[in-house]
């Protein structure tokens, strides 16, 4: 469809994450005055779910609301709350858990990934993972009612080591044990590694590197080698898997099931589908990305942009993205940041200590401003708030 012609050019997005939310409002903010093209964004609950923080809710801290409304006002977007059941990619169509039938010229799509919880038997029924705000309440309520024990995090990816540490820092009666396949911090340079060791050794987290869950029981997980370890609680960080919907609805799917796009995020069997953030397998020279919300922001700008130049007639740029660091948290006053080179092998300039603390803050808490700055940007502008190298896009008029 060309941009000049009158007819309304209808856009959903399914999901509200950073990719998909970057995604709207860059979208409905650069198309509102045109009044050809409607931006829809679908997702399950009313509040943006900032995931950097969910290891912070899972101990019970507090921390800001961001209302998915408030961040779309001013956009022309509309927000429709909903659980998608079913993609119709022939059709068209997306229909969510009321029965709804949602039509699209374009699809989005941004439902991002959870973790894998059916992998290994028991985990479903008896490991809290950090999903969303309500499994991080509900593990929070667990934490705050034990009185002593042991809580073992399972997965030693960052993910596991920032929530190992915070529930180590906030709780120090409990012995916290940190299982993975890999070291904490492995593939980091060594002096970031071993900031990350000192670290959990000093809140006195137990690490097993070499331990591979093969059941979770309601009070104890089994490992691969026979022995077991007494646990209060299960806090699963190990592996994530996507949504099984892209696959059911005919789209072009890898061995995960997430979407493969070509070099403009573009399913490759159904180009009127755009693929962004966890969701995507997305090449780039260096190979697959991996799900962080560094890369996903990105990502949504990009399909957006990607939208406009197909909508004026114009062929889409291709996606271009580097890696420029790691932040993890230690605990509210200590951290690492590893620096990066594009394909995300370390680089030798590390953060360590408060100073890391404050730079992953920063990181953390810019989306905020960001999704406002969008808003308002000119069609030639970029920001990236959470680092990355990214190759500038000019206008998409």
């Amino acid at each position: 469809m060309n941009a000049t012609e009158t007819q309304q050019h209808e856009v959903l997005v399914l999901g509200a994450g950073y990719a998909g939310l970057c995604a709207a409002i860059q979208l409905a903010a650069r198309t509102r005055k045109r009044g050809n093209v409607h931006v829809t964004l679908v997702n399950p609950c009313e509040n943006f779910t900032e995931r950097l923080r969910l290891h912070m809710s899972a101990t019970g801290q507090e921390t800001a609301e961001m209302h998915i409304r408030e961040l779309l006002e001013g956009t022309g977007a509309d927000f429709v709350r909903g659980w998608v059941t079913a993609v119709d990619a022939e059709a068209k169509t997306v229909r969510i858990d009321d029965d709804r039938d949602l039509a699209y010229d374009t699809l989005v799509y941004g439902l991002g990934s959870v973790a894998d919880t059916v992998s290994v038997p028991g985990v479903e029924a008896h490991a809290h993972t950090l999903n969303g705000p309500q499994d991080a309440a509900l593990l929070a309520d667990r934490l705050a009612r034990l009185d002593g024990g042991t809580v073992v995090v399972a997965g030693s990816g960052l993910t596991g080591v920032e929530a190992a540490a915070e529930i180590a820092e906030r709780y120090p009666e409990l012995q916290v044990v940190l299982l993975g396949r890999r070291d904490p911090g492995a593939g980091m340079h060594p002096k970031a590694k071993a900031h990350v060791d000192a670290a959990l050794a000093r809140l006195g987290v137990t690490v097993r590197a070499g331990a591979e869950v093969t059941k979770v029981l309601p009070d104890s997980v089994e490992l691969a080698d026979g022995s077991g370890i007494p646990a209060a609680a299960v806090l699963w960080t190990s592996g994530t898997r996507v949504s099984p919907l892209a696959a059911a609805a005919g789209l072009s799917v890898d061995e995960r099931g997430r979407v493969v796009t070509d070099s403009s995020l573009r399913s490759v069997s159904h180009p009127d589908v755009y693929a962004v953030g966890d969701a995507a397998a997305i090449r780039q020279g260096y190979g697959v990305m991996h799900g962080t919300c560094q890369g996903g922001m990105p990502t949504g700008v990009h399909a957006a942009r990607s939208i406009l130049r197909t909508l004026a007639g114009k062929e889409p740029r291709p996606f271009r993205f580097g890696y420029y660091h790691t932040p993890v948290s230690l605990g509210r006053e200590d951290g690492v940041v590893q620096f990066t080179h594009p394909d995300d092998s370390p680089r030798r300039v590390v953060l360590t200590g408060k100073r890391a603390a404050r730079y992953k803050e920063t990181v953390t808490a810019s989306p905020w401003p960001t999704f406002a700055r969008m808003k308002k940007m000119p069609a030639s502008g970029a920001i990236w708030p959470h680092g990355g190298r990214y190759t500038r896009i000019r206008s998409a008029k």
